[in-house]
């Protein structure tokens, strides 16, 4: 069944992406983000917006929680411009961003005392597919959830992965995910770091690895940032901050020690202590250039 209106708050790289994806899919749209730019640029392109988050409540009975933090979905839902005191009975809420599995459980139960369903759905797979609408989403929640978002769901992702009744386990595959991710690209950075520092030609070090066992989806999409000299944020190095030490919240939690990512945070923490931390996540590699004085590929050069 087609939805109704859809609201997307945080209109960010992924949140843009998205909302214009369900714009083309033929939903109504209305966004909202702190950012009047970003507010102003999606009417531009054919969506409404309002100017609070909860100003989507009487719209809206499904809306999209695309923010960078817990504390950002707190505000947002809770907030003095709260937006689950305005949703009717029954309005769906797609939490989307990264956030520690205890957090997204215990959100979760907070909602339904509000009559208010909730899908646990952190995204994968960058602004690109975002645009798409060629999202992976990880998720969780009940069926009567799944059945009230299925044509958003379908229309944003090429794959819905269901992982549980409950919220909670959307986001600890997600953390999964986040772990990998991070791990690689600080891999990825001491490698390209190694080879540079040995006088290896950095373009040709590049095409080797990605056809050989080393390559990783990492090495192979951050590493040409790193060639062409181009931080532009995709995705920043602060993300990965945050989303490891969310790692190692789950991990204390737990009780399980995790000394590889221990170590991909220490670098990315280091990155964004040198004021790297709004710069693309490849920056990480610059915290080598400044321990050893490799000299990095300068902005306009090309991959071979």
């Amino acid at each position: 069944m087609q939805t109704k209106t859809v609201g997307v708050v945080g209109l960010g790289a992924m949140g843009m992406g998205t909302a214009l994806a369900l714009l083309d899919a033929g939903f109504d749209v209305i966004g909202y983000d702190v950012s009047e730019a970003a507010r102003e640029r999606f009417v531009r392109d054919g969506g409404r917006c309002v100017s609070s988050a909860a100003a989507l409540g009487p719209e809206c009975d499904l809306v999209l929680l695309i923010v960078v933090n817990a504390d950002q979905v707190e505000t947002v839902l809770f907030g003095a411009q709260g937006l689950a005191g305005t949703l009717a009975a029954g309005s769906l809420i797609l939490q989307c961003a990264t956030v520690a599995p205890s957090y997204a459980t215990a959100l979760g139960e907070r909602l339904e005392g509000q009559d208010l369903l909730m899908l646990d759905s952190p995204l994968s797979g960058g602004a690109a597919k975002a645009r798409s609408g060629k999202l992976s989403i990880m998720s969780s929640g009940s069926s009567m959830a799944y059945v009230a978002g299925e044509s958003v769901l379908a229309a944003m992702a090429e794959t819905v992965y269901r992982l549980g009744d409950t919220p909670g386990a959307g986001s600890s595959v997600k953390l999964v995910n986040q772990h990998l991710a991070g791990v690689h690209i600080a891999a990825a950075a001491e490698a390209m770091a190694l080879g540079i520092r040995m006088g290896i030609d950095p373009d040709t070090l590049y095409d080797v690895i990605t056809h050989s066992a080393g390559n990783s989806w990492m090495f192979e999409n951050r590493v040409p940032h790193i060639l062409k000299g181009d931080y532009a944020p995709l995705s920043a190095v602060d993300i990965f901050v945050k989303d490891l030490n969310i790692v190692h919240q789950a991990g204390r939690e737990l009780k399980l020690s995790m000394p590889v990512a221990a170590s991909a945070l220490q670098q990315f923490t280091a990155a964004s202590g040198a004021g790297l931390g709004r710069e693309d996540d490849s920056a990480v590699i610059k915290v080598y250039q400044r321990l050893s004085g490799i000299n990095l590929p300068a902005a306009n050069d090309t991959v071979a």
